[in-house]
C-alpha cells in the first residue's frame, strides 16, 4: 500500500531552521518525484518544493528559493526539506506528496512548470510547521 508520513514539523522563532522528512511505503523511489505543499490556515494548498526521482531535477517556488533545499536518499525511501531563514508567513500544515507517473526530470525544471497538485496522487497526513516568537 502505497503511503507517505511527513515528521519534523513543529514550533521555530524567525530566523530559524527546520528540516521536514517524508517517508515513503510502497513506492519505488528510483521512479517517483516527490513534492511538498502548505495550507495556511484559511488559504489554499500551495505548491512548495519538488525533487525528480533521480534527484538533479528540482523546482521551488519563488516564496521559498533561496530559504528551502530539498534532497532525497532513495535508500532510506525519504525526502527530505530544509527550511532556513523561516518567517511567520510560512506557518502552515505541510503535506508531501508523491508523482502519479513516471516523468523525465526536464518536467520538472521547464520554465512553466508550477507543480499542478493534480500531478500527484499519494499524500501524506501533514505536519504542522509554526513559525512564532
Amino acid at each position: 500500500q502505497k503511503r507517505l508520513v511527513e515528521s519534523g514539523g513543529g514550533l521555530v522563532q524567525p530566523g530559524g531552521s527546520l528540516t521536514l522528512s517524508c517517508l515513503a511505503f510502497g513506492l519505488d523511489m528510483d521512479y517517483v518525484a516527490i513534492g511538498w505543499f502548505r495550507q495556511a490556515p484559511g488559504k489554499e494548498r500551495e505548491a512548495v518544493s519538488c525533487i525528480g526521482n533521480s534527484a538533479t531535477s528540482t523546482y521551488y517556488a519563488d516564496s521559498v528559493k533561496g530559504r528551502f533545499t530539498i534532497s532525497r536518499d532513495n535508500a532510506k525511501s525519504t525526502v527530505y526539506l530544509q527550511m532556513n531563514s523561516l518567517k511567520p508567513d510560512d506557518t502552515a500544515v505541510y503535506y508531501c506528496a508523491a508523482d502519479n507517473i513516471y516523468r523525465p526530470g526536464t518536467y520538472y525544471t521547464w520554465p512553466t512548470y508550477d507543480m499542478p497538485q493534480s500531478d500527484f496522487g499519494t499524500w501524506g497526513q501533514g505536519t504542522q510547521v509554526t513559525v512564532s516568537s
